[in-house]
């Protein structure tokens, strides 16, 4: 099956390169904005917004009002007109928010390039892009399939990174025979239907202590430069300071990542169906007690890891709806014990058929049955 994959890596570009990297990604905000303008007040004046290929046609012009958007690649530019429209014909299919300005204040900036006429290459440790030549990188793995674009972006810290896009056939893995539930939760990780545990490794509270050290000296580098009267961006103690808190964001975020992936990647290729509860995390962390606990533990993006690696290895993965009482129904006899509702209740004996659960792994175990009966139900038709 070909699908679109993405590779990222880390690029060291030279001073010159780096340079004309921060120029690139400054004229794409610049028109991005540019033409923003013009599509609200096209808007404003006539009810209709403008189209890509109307400012399209309006680059060269712009262009040679502003000399500058010459000296850096023209793709990223023309990339940075199609960004905007494609976020317009979103906003309007009501899938996101109407497109807002591109500030420099951003912590990541970032462009596109897509590949033309073999703009885009790699050799050995090195990868060829549009003007800046060959920039060195971090190759931890080959790029298989056809390259279709780039993505080069600058990290809060100063790094920069490449994230390329190929279009890749990949295999589907050998079928387990194997379905599990999993149970999602903050003690541990996660729970499948046949025990099996993955531990929450809290990599936030692990560097806690040395993130809330770290954010106190950068107050105190703020406060310093307010009273010198100095622009942050020239008060050389507060970003030295900025970029060590960052860094330490980093590494919770690449920590966390890393685990997600390894766990995902575990479950699709020993299961053949998954199922998973079809959480609505962001009502869930408007509990102020758990919000912290809950945003740490990432489960909209192991969801995601899931449903995209199922798909490309022939997989699937079954929501079960997020008022199915998994946690209140015994999976011996199917008795409803509302007293489960109480989080506190970890271990609990079912009234009727007494029956000792573990409450995650009971709630496992019944969203795999759910989820295989509504696979059973979609592939007959059978309510």
């Amino acid at each position: 099956m070909l699908i679109n994959k993405a590779y990222k890596f880390r690029i060291y570009p030279n001073k010159e390169q780096a340079t004309l990297i921060n120029k690139t990604i400054g004229c794409s905000r610049f028109v991005f904005n540019h033409f923003l303008v013009k599509w609200n007040e096209a808007y404003k004046e006539t009810g209709k917004g403008l189209t890509y290929s109307t400012c399209s046609k309006q680059l060269p012009s712009l262009k040679q009002e502003y000399k500058w958007l010459k000296e850096v690649d023209s793709i990223a530019v023309q990339s940075s007109v199609k960004n905007l429209s494609e976020s317009f014909i979103r906003f309007f299919k009501k899938q996101n928010n109407a497109p807002r300005f591109k500030s420099k204040r951003n912590p990541t900036q970032s462009y596109t390039t897509k590949f033309t006429n073999g703009n885009i290459a790699i050799i050995d440790n090195k990868i060829k892009l549009p003007k800046l030549g060959f920039v060195k990188f971090s190759k931890s793995r080959e790029v298989d399939g056809r390259i279709m674009n780039a993505t080069i972006r600058r990290n809060p810290s100063g790094k920069y990174f490449i994230s390329i896009l190929a279009e890749t056939e990949v295999e589907a893995l050998p079928k387990t025979n194997q379905s599990t539930g999993i149970d999602v939760g903050i003690t541990d990780f996660a729970t499948l239907s046949d025990g099996t545990t993955f531990a929450n490794p809290r990599f936030l509270r692990t560097l806690e202590n040395k993130l809330e050290r770290e954010q106190r000296k950068l107050s105190r580098r703020y406060e310093q430069a307010r009273k010198d009267m100095k622009p942050l961006h020239e008060a050389k103690n507060y970003q030295k300071q900025r970029v060590k808190v960052v860094l330490i964001h980093e590494k919770i975020k690449n920590i966390r990542t890393d685990y997600l992936h390894k766990v995902s990647t575990e479950i699709v290729k020993n299961h053949d169906i998954i199922g998973i509860e079809d959480l609505q995390v962001n009502n869930l962390l408007k509990n102020k007690r758990l919000s912290k606990a809950i945003s740490e533990v990432s489960w909209s993006a192991f969801r995601t890891m899931l449903e995209y690696k199922a798909k490309w290895y022939g997989k699937k993965v079954q929501p079960v709806a997020k008022n199915f009482p998994s946690s209140q129904l015994c999976s011996a006899c199917g008795y409803k014990y509302k007293e489960v509702k109480n989080l506190a209740l970890r271990r609990w004996q079912c009234p009727t058929c007494h029956t000792h659960h573990d409450r995650d792994r009971n709630a496992s175990i019944n969203i795999e049955v759910e989820a295989i009966r509504l696979l059973t139900v979609g592939a007959t038709g059978i309510a």
